[in-house]
């Protein structure tokens, strides 16, 4: 039983991993950006071996051969769970390193290639002042931890009957 578990465990790590070229393909060429669920694809280009602007079935074939041989780090012709796993992280590494670039071209306003705490997102000094004008119903310029849990009261299960940014208005 249990290496029947092993067994379908890694089969299916394995097609999952391997599915990604096939998806791109039927995606009509809208590759590069996350999947049916939010997996990563491989770059159009990347499959696109010859660079005609086009996917063939043998490119796509290559790709995915390509892609199972670098996982097969022991050359024995299958995945072990050792190198299922290890690709895996290699890819959620390359996924991590993707996410912080996008932040950091996102968020750095002055392009030096670094974010300072000035340039964080919720660091804009009106949005902290409405906040508090919006939370602040005894009008002392201060929230209390009485007064926050009153606006999280007035926002129900699930944000049910929010005002802007879950806060500030009863539902009906």
């Amino acid at each position: 039983m249990k290496r029947a578990l092993i067994i379908s465990t890694t089969l299916a790590t394995g097609f999952a991993l391997l599915a990604g070229t096939a998806m791109a393909h039927q995606s009509g060429g809208q590759m590069g950006g996350k999947g049916m669920r939010g997996g990563m694809m491989a770059p159009f280009e990347d499959i696109d071996a010859d660079g005609d602007g086009k996917i063939t079935q043998a490119e796509i074939d290559a790709h995915r051969a390509a892609k199972f041989a670098e996982a097969d780090t022991d050359g024995d012709g299958a995945l072990s769970a050792e190198e299922l796993a290890a690709a895996a992280e290699k890819r959620e590494a390359e996924r991590r390193a993707n996410m912080g670039q996008r932040m950091l071209d996102r968020l750095d306003a002055n392009k030096d290639g670094k974010i300072t705490a000035d340039e964080m997102p919720g660091n804009d000094a009106d949005r902290a002042k409405s906040m508090i004008e919006r939370l602040d119903t005894d009008g002392d310029g201060a929230v209390s931890q009485a007064e926050l849990d009153a606006a999280k009261q007035m926002r129900g299960p699930r944000g049910e009957g929010k005002g802007e940014r879950g806060f500030g208005k009863k539902s009906h």
